[in-house]
């Protein structure tokens, strides 16, 4: 399986602005402004191996659109990242912040390397690196990273150090996810998938699900993807099946999620256990492929690892009822289109996987303003809001008898309207300054 983002990423997201555009109550104008990024910058990042040699790194950073905020958007280490692939993180998380209603733009950089193949100190050295090159293109009023795919919470903290030092004055608003101890958030770890179980239970009212009646798979077992199988584990649920980039397991009757969560953070292994303490066995389970995952015969299948991974290819072999986007894009828009012709229920990415955003909107607050929450008042604003923002799409969806992305879309889009038509556009300027 290989996992990344088609060729033309970002032109697929441009036609998923288009099909929404009819149900947003805006003026064409914002709309074409949303389909040109602000500014991008490419990099050639040196890096001093631990032998002496040096190797060079591409590096990226799009600002899409700051109409709303500064922009905001994670840095993803991988070895297909491209600058396609960012122009189209960067459009989704414009879209992703308007959809929960936070001041922030979108934005989205990379680093082309498989951090996998670094030591620990080649890894700060690219990190370091990074923002040495990016010095001027980010910063707290301008443009706020956070951790991706392959970077963390420590990687976020070596980045704000190295910014710090080069502006000469303490700057923890200038990069979120970062350790506790660096000013980092409580419940920043777990809020992508925090959210997007929240967007279950939502999903769960409606329907009167008996969670014990449920079950759901799983495709990626890294940050997000554990999040919501362990909240959704503690209820009920059965996750029958979850995976990583090597493959994944099965077994009908449910994992335990904590033991395989617990094995894995212990030894980056995925494995059938059951643990008790620091003791754990092995259960019975089926070895799967990534896409026999995608496969199974599931309530809720649940990608959260890259892109692209629901394609033309494989479409048909999808059974799920229920799609939950924890991944970034990774359903094309082919796909997207044979699925809802069937009465698949997608929850988007740019509102499933929205919570991360929304705590490391509230990390910055924090900095800012030098006041720290306690988790409970964390929980409880980011079930509100990813409440709240789960009803409206639902609703718009429901009212124009539209899928929840059309509907999503549609949402952001008219929130980025209103603020890009508050500047003046044809109609204004054409009629005198009169509306």
């Amino acid at each position: 399986m290989t996992f990344g983002n088609p060729s033309g990423v970002f032109e697929d997201a441009l036609q998923r602005l288009d099909a929404a555009f009819e149900y947003a109550d805006i003026e064409r104008e914002p709309l074409e402004r949303l389909k040109h990024p602000k500014a991008m910058i490419q990099v050639a990042i040196p890096v001093r191996r631990d032998d002496g040699s040096l190797s060079i790194f591409e590096g990226y950073r799009v600002h899409h659109d700051d109409t709303r905020g500064p922009t905001k958007g994670g840095i993803r280490f991988h070895p297909e990242v491209d600058l396609d692939e960012v122009k189209a993180l960067a459009l989704w998380m414009t879209l992703k912040c308007a959809v929960v209603n936070i001041p922030y733009g979108g934005a989205k950089g990379g680093v082309t390397v498989n951090p996998k193949e670094l030591s620990r100190l080649e890894l700060e050295r690219l990190s370091r690196g990074f923002v040495q090159q990016m010095a001027d293109f980010i910063g707290p009023d301008t443009d706020i990273p956070a951790p991706d795919v392959y970077t963390n919470a420590m990687i976020m903290g070596w980045m704000m150090g190295e910014y710090s030092k080069i502006h000469r004055r303490h700057t923890p608003d200038s990069f979120t996810g970062k350790p506790i101890p660096l000013g980092g958030s409580l419940g920043r770890d777990d809020a992508t998938g925090r959210g997007a179980y929240y967007c279950v239970k939502q999903l769960e009212a409606k329907r009167g699900w008996n969670p014990r009646d449920i079950t759901v798979a799983v495709q990626g077992f890294g940050n997000g993807g554990q999040a919501v199988a362990k909240l959704l584990h503690a209820d009920g649920y059965r996750v029958v099946a979850v995976s990583d980039s090597r493959g994944g397991i099965y077994n009908p009757d449910g994992f335990d999620v904590p033991s395989l969560i617990q094995h894995k953070n212990d030894t980056r292994t995925l494995a059938a256990v059951y643990c008790q303490g620091s003791v754990c066995e092995m259960v019975e389970s089926e070895n799967v492929t990534n896409e026999q995952l995608l496969a199974l015969d599931v309530d809720i299948l649940i990608p959260a690892a890259l892109g692209g991974v629901i394609r033309s290819a494989n479409v048909d072999a999808v059974k799920a009822e229920v799609i939950v986007e924890v991944a970034n894009g990774p359903v094309s828009s082919h796909a997207d289109e044979k699925l809802n012709q069937r009465g698949t229920f997608i929850i988007p990415d740019i509102l499933a996987n929205a919570g991360g955003v929304t705590v490391s909107y509230f990390e910055w607050v924090q900095n800012r303003q030098g006041f720290y929450w306690e988790l409970d008042e964390i929980h409880q604003r980011l079930q509100q809001i990813m409440a709240r923002e789960f009803n409206h799409i639902h609703d718009l969806a429901a009212a124009k008898q539209i899928d929840m992305r059309t509907a999503a879309y549609a949402h952001a889009l008219g929130r980025l309207g209103g603020a890009i038509q508050a500047q003046g556009t044809q109609r204004y300027f054409s009629n005198g300054g009169k509306e």
